[in-house]
């Protein structure tokens, strides 16, 4: 069951009767269901990257250009979108208020982005891209993701950064018009897949 809530990009809370969702021929090779490269040589040297597709609404996270993890996930609705680029981790909290609105409780939350507060972290999976810019996980790959990446170093006084944190990639444009790509793989299969070259220009950018 939660491959197949991380294929349909949501969790159990929104899935409901009668609802259309994917369902996968086969589940004894689970990284075949990620649409990210299970190996990316450019990043051999690279000891951990997590990166983010917004097209597919999915995380890949690499240790030395392996990938060790994959899921889906939910980034920010078209009103409040959330920006691609190159980011770094930066403080945790296992729970925090969110600065947007108090009655928000963000849970196994991982900072990317200090000065507009946006964070990696555990919060209702949908099955579109609904958040106000964070990224929204499940909560096992909230509570994964905050043990395996790593905080920023900060100097005595807590004005430098000596050390970022683990690089987190953004990038690629979800399309808010069209039908989600998930809901497209019977008759397309290869629709998740990312690309090396999407990587490799998200890299250089």
């Amino acid at each position: 069951m939660p491959a197949v809530l991380s294929l349909n990009r949501i969790d159990d809370k929104h899935l409901q009767k009668g609802m259309t969702i994917v369902i996968p021929s086969r589940f004894d090779e689970p990284f075949l269901l990620s649409g990210f490269p299970q190996t990316i040589s450019q990043l051999s040297n690279v000891p951990k990257l997590f990166l983010i597709s917004q097209r597919t609404q999915e995380f890949g996270a690499y240790e030395y250009g392996t990938l060790v993890r994959f899921g889906g996930l939910s980034t920010g609705k078209e009103s409040t979108p959330t920006k691609n680029g190159l980011f770094h981790t930066n403080w945790k909290a296992v729970e925090t208020i969110s600065t947007v609105n108090d009655e928000w409780l963000l849970k196994w939350n991982f900072n990317i982005d200090n000065f507009d507060g946006v964070g990696i972290h555990q919060y209702d999976l949908p099955g579109y891209p609904a958040s106000h810019s964070c990224i929204r996980l499940s909560e096992a790959d909230a509570m994964w993701f905050y043990e395996w990446a790593d905080q920023w170093r900060l100097s005595r006084d807590e004005r430098t950064v000596l050390q970022k944190g683990t690089p987190v990639l953004l990038f690629g444009e979800y399309d808010y018009d069209a039908p989600a790509p998930w809901k497209k793989l019977a008759e397309d299969p290869q629709i998740l897949r990312v690309k090396i070259e999407e990587i490799d220009f998200a890299l250089i950018q």
